[in-house]
């Protein structure tokens, strides 16, 4: 109900299909770690990703909290190199500051794509864990058409599953819930590998496409944008791993919310979040609004770990 409830998910159609794992009696840093790889090897399923969720214990106080300081179970670093030119995922360069601090060490040679640690938190226990290389899949992309794409060298990971996010029933709030669909393309190419601020491959993928990068009106991004989308959906499945391009995805959410309607629910949705971050226009959920009124159960942020008052005082008493 809290994945059919979640007004940024475009995916809701498939909420019944969720597993939900029952670990609320773990307390340890290293039994939790083992549920959590536990997940990724359900949920990734060798490629045919299956909607999961791991809970763990509810909030009760301080003294009990169970927290993962990660924003998703798997997700790369970010470094910088002094020059001011960043080196892998820029968005997560703070928590790879947080995670070297703990002790992570880095490659000797750093690439775009070193998969971080997991920050694991009970009570004022706080450990830093290495996920093994059996416990992360991942698809190298390639283009059908452009067989240059493939010398980028480019990579994403096949399982999305957020893991800084309360799950809330309305009576209890969970802190730790990390829950997974599975991705809809543009999320990477759109927006992982497309955006200015992340991975930043448009210029590049524009100028092997032999066009004007210095000029707007020729559309470089916009013909760069859709081969990188296309290169995406080609490579995971050509490795057999589960994903739903932005058409299919919007038409069935417009089925989820006839379903809600049929059932007598009003669909919740964050319009700006539905919408694909390419060819919005073209796809049938541009072109109605929605209610804004999200209900319980359902799953909410909640603020960086080590941006707390207790999460900096933990920080710094594990700090290597």
């Amino acid at each position: 109900m809290a994945w059919r409830n979640s007004v940024r998910c475009i995916g809701r159609l498939h909420w019944k299909s969720l597993d939900v794992v029952d670990c609320r009696s773990l307390e340890k840093t290293d039994d939790i770690y083992e549920a959590l790889l536990a997940h990724l090897k359900a949920a990734t399923n060798a490629g045919a990703i299956r909607p999961s969720m791991t809970l763990f214990k509810h909030w009760e106080n301080a003294d009990n909290e169970i927290r993962v300081w990660n924003h998703q179970l798997i997700r790369y670093a970010g470094y910088g190199d002094g020059t001011g030119k960043p080196l892998g995922d820029p968005m997560n360069r703070e928590f790879t500051e947080v995670a070297r601090s703990l002790g992570w060490q880095p490659p000797v040679q750093p690439t775009p794509f070193d998969i971080l640690p997991l920050v694991i938190q009970s009570g004022d226990d706080l450990k830093l864990y290495e996920l093994p290389e059996s416990a992360v899949m991942e698809v190298p992309v390639r283009h059908p058409r452009l067989p240059w794409f493939e010398g980028l060298q480019l990579r994403w990971y096949a399982l999305p599953a957020i893991s800084d996010m309360i799950f809330a029933t309305g009576s209890e709030v969970y802190p730790c819930a990390p829950f997974n669909g599975w991705y809809m393309g543009t999320e990477i190419g759109a927006r992982n590998l497309g955006d200015r601020q992340r991975y930043n491959q448009l210029p590049v993928i524009a100028e092997k496409m032999g066009m004007d990068t210095t000029k707007a009106d020729n559309l470089w991004k916009d013909h760069a944008l859709v081969a990188l989308n296309e290169a995406i959906l080609w490579s995971f499945e050509q490795e057999g791993v589960r994903i739903v391009d932005h058409h299919t995805a919007s038409s069935e959410f417009m089925r989820f919310c006839k379903n809600e309607e049929t059932s007598g629910r009003t669909p919740s949705a964050d319009w700006s979040w539905i919408v694909p971050p390419v060819s919005g226009s073209a796809t049938p959920v541009f072109h109605r609004s929605y209610q804004m009124e999200p209900e319980f159960p359902n799953y909410l942020l909640q603020q960086a770990p080590w941006k707390t008052q207790r999460g900096l005082r933990l920080l710094n008493e594990n700090a290597k």
